[in-house]
């Protein structure tokens, strides 16, 4: 039986792709949002906590080099406080006071100088030959004779070293021109204070004063523009103490930097903290990195469940729809099946009386040919070959009505439990010998433990040797292997007779179960096998299906509910 219904595929692709499309929608929206409020709050927070982080270290920093400097410059203060010029014109007392200041802070002081109002050296301890020299045109000098003490920027000098000069301007109880005590103060040991600033792997810190001079070394190259240098300290002017600032710019090369400026010296230099964008905000590129992963990860899966269950939404759909025309079908065939059974059966009544009329004539007839009066004719012969033939197909017609009145449920059946393993081994016994003529071999397999079926054992052996039969016919002329297998299917035994013969074209399998067609020759069939097998199967309350293709053999499968639980096998 072939159902037919309508193909709704474009249909349902449709709604499989309105399903996918708000399965995404509704599904991407929530970790779009996610994903973006993650990204958003961690720039936040990492940019936070690296500005902060920047500017404390800078804070502190400012704070040891201004305490590094002004306690330098209270060193020089107390000697010029508590040391008489001539004490300090003398020079192995003042080589003494320097062996004193290198003893207790190291080589911080590198010499020790008195210069007088004109700006000659009167007196000097340290390493260099700087006695008698001349300070009068050096800048250092002027701003010291106007400034009770004065902290220079670094130079090179007499020297031909980077250092720079703590002077304490000193005048005469009895008048006179004002002196000045000066300590240079050993670059390297200042520079140290400062290069041991490191931020991450490219962070580093320098000073500037306000002229873009480099006041330290630098661990690499600076790259910023000296306009741009000059921009940092503002508009304030010396000795206004600016706020420490944070910003971004890109160097001369185009790499971003941070960088973060504080005030020196009471706003003469300018300490500056700079590192690479790139690493400051690595942790935050880690991040970043993880959440779009992660992003890619869930689209991946989303996509994929998705498609999953677009896709299975309409396979179930198509299911559905094959399964209701299915049934729809089976209606319509429950019902045509029903209207051909009244008309078969009415038909068989019909004919069947004028039938048993016609062979009692028929055999009243042949009575009568064997008087003497009829023996001597020259037609008996001929009458006799036509009676024969008159009994031989009112025979035929009585089985036909027959197979109509069975067709139409009209005949009585009893039902029994029936083990159908043993009920088709003897249908099969039956058709050895036919089997064995047609060389067509039959094979069995059943599933152990088959429980028993309440069905009529008669009708079932008329279905299965109809089924056996008619394979046989259609290997009568090659021969072939016609397999039979029994099993349980929860609760339906399942029977399937699969033969090896040429198939059934496609275009006759809608009709294979429909009364009087046959594919058999004329006066080989009549039409009714099959359609008898499905009433009998349907009134059983199973169901009997047929897949065969040209070439490819064909195969019945018959449902029947069983009449009992299976037996419980010990283990499972």
């Amino acid at each position: 039986m072939q159902v037919i219904h309508t193909d709704n595929r474009p249909h349902y692709a449709t709604v499989s792709r309105k399903i996918l499309i708000t399965f995404l929608v509704v599904s991407f929206l929530p970790l779009l949002v996610m994903t973006g409020s993650l990204l958003y709050q961690s720039h936040a927070f990492f940019h936070e906590k690296v500005k902060n982080q920047i500017e404390y270290l800078a804070k502190i920093h400012t704070l040891n080099i201004d305490a590094f400097l002004r306690e330098r410059l209270n060193n020089i203060r107390f000697l010029a406080a508590t040391r008489s010029y001539e004490e300090l014109t003398d020079e192995s007392g003042l080589r003494r006071i320097l062996q004193r200041l290198q003893e207790e802070y190291g080589p911080v002081f590198s010499d020790l100088g008195i210069v007088d109002g004109n700006g000659r050296q009167i007196a000097y301890a340290g390493p260099f030959r700087l006695e008698g020299a001349d300070y009068s045109q050096a800048p250092w000098f002027k701003e010291a004779m106007s400034n009770p003490d004065y902290v220079s920027d670094v130079f090179m000098g007499l020297r031909g070293l980077p250092h720079f000069i703590v002077a304490v301007r000193r005048q005469p109880r009895r008048g006179g021109r004002p002196w000045i005590l000066r300590a240079a103060i050993d670059f390297r040991s200042f520079n140290d204070v400062v290069e041991n600033l490191r931020i991450g792997k490219t962070g580093f810190a320098f000073i500037l004063n306000r002229q873009g001079a480099l006041q330290t070394e630098t661990l690499a190259d600076v790259k910023l523009a000296k306009a741009s240098y000059m921009a940092l300290f503002g508009r304030g002017g010396t000795g206004v103490r600016e706020p420490v600032r944070f910003f971004e710019r890109s160097d001369l090369t185009g790499i971003k930097s941070l960088y973060v400026t504080a005030p020196l010296k009471n706003g003469d230099w300018l300490m500056v903290l700079q590192q690479i964008s790139a690493d400051a905000f690595g942790d935050l590129r880690k991040t970043q990195g993880i959440a779009l992963i992660n992003l890619i990860l869930g689209s991946v899966a989303i996509i994929a469940s998705g498609v999953v269950l677009s896709r299975l939404v309409k396979a179930r759909l198509l299911r559905e729809d094959r399964e209701k025309a299915m049934m729809n079908q089976q209606i319509v065939e429950s019902g045509k099946m029903a209207s051909l059974g009244e008309l078969a059966a009415g038909i068989a009544h019909e004919i069947n009386n004028p039938v048993a009329i016609m062979v009692e004539e028929a055999g009243w007839i042949g009575d009568l040919l064997e008087e003497e009066t009829f023996q001597d004719s020259d037609n008996l012969a001929e009458f006799k070959r036509a009676l024969k033939q008159i009994n031989t197909q009112g025979i035929r017609c009585r089985d036909i009505t027959q197979k109509l009145l069975s067709f139409a449920r009209k005949s009585e059946s009893r039902t029994s439990l029936v083990q159908i393993d043993q009920l088709i081994d003897e249908v099969v016994s039956l058709s050895t010998q036919h089997a064995r003529y047609a060389n067509v071999l039959i094979e069995t397999r059943y599933a152990q433990d088959l429980p028993a079926i309440e069905v009529s054992q008669t009708e079932i052996q008329q279905v299965m040797m109809n089924l056996i039969n008619n394979a046989m016919d259609a290997m009568a002329k090659t021969g072939g292997l016609i397999q039979i297998d029994a099993s349980l299917d929860r609760d339906h035994i399942v029977i399937e007779v699969a033969d090896t013969g040429p198939g059934i074209p496609e275009t006759h399998l809608s009709r294979i179960f429909d009364p009087f067609y046959t594919t058999k020759p004329v006066g080989k069939g009549t039409g009714l096998g099959l359609s008898i097998c499905y009433g009998i199967i349907s009134r059983m309350g199973g169901r009997i299906q047929v897949k065969s293709a040209v070439g490819a053999g064909t195969t019945f499968t018959i449902h029947l509910p069983c009449a009992e639980a299976p037996p419980h096998q010990p283990g499972l």
